[in-house]
């Protein structure tokens, strides 16, 4: 909102345009005094209770996958880790080649690639491993990788020599 007074020595005529608020900032120049309103944000309390549980529910999903990911040894989250940036490579290479693909994946996969990284982080911490170190650690790590095919790919090659077989089969 927008509140304009003009101010002179002996009166004062003020015109607004909606009404002041204690949330307001204003600035004046040469008496007149022009007013920005600022927008305050809505507390959590006024919120309705249907969105509140929206959030409840994915809080505690959130809470459960991080359990899931806490309940794994390092070796498995360092093997997760890289069938997860396979699958990202995997969606970049059908992004590119115009296929149809789930564009929501690329978010989720790097999200979930983040909290694998980020209990692995914790675990060092814990056990006093410093940042440097870490980051030595971490290129030794990656330098040791090798190179698979990521799980969906996997999966795509057995169903094509299942369908290649089941054609075999009615062709013999």
């Amino acid at each position: 909102m927008l509140s304009l007074s003009i101010t002179t020595p002996g009166t004062a005529a003020i015109f607004r345009r909606g009404s002041a608020s204690p949330t307001s900032t204003s600035s004046s120049f040469h008496g007149v005094r022009i007013q920005h309103q600022v927008s305050a944000r809505v507390p959590a309390a006024t919120m309705s209770s249907s969105s509140r549980k929206s959030l409840v529910v994915v809080m505690s999903k959130r809470e459960a996958e991080l359990k899931d990911i806490r309940g794994k040894t390092t070796e498995e989250l360092n093997e997760e880790v890289i069938d997860l940036k396979g699958e990202l490579f995997m969606l970049r290479l059908q992004k590119s080649a115009r296929n149809e693909f789930k564009s929501s994946d690329f978010r989720k996969m790097k999200k979930q690639v983040a909290r694998i990284l980020t209990v692995r982080r914790e675990r060092e911490l814990e056990e006093g491993i410093g940042k440097r170190l870490s980051r030595k650690l971490d290129r030794q790590w990656k330098k040791s990788i090798v190179v698979r095919p990521p799980p969906s790919l996997k999966k795509l090659q057995e169903e094509e020599a299942a369908a290649e077989a089941a054609e075999a089969a009615k062709s013999a």
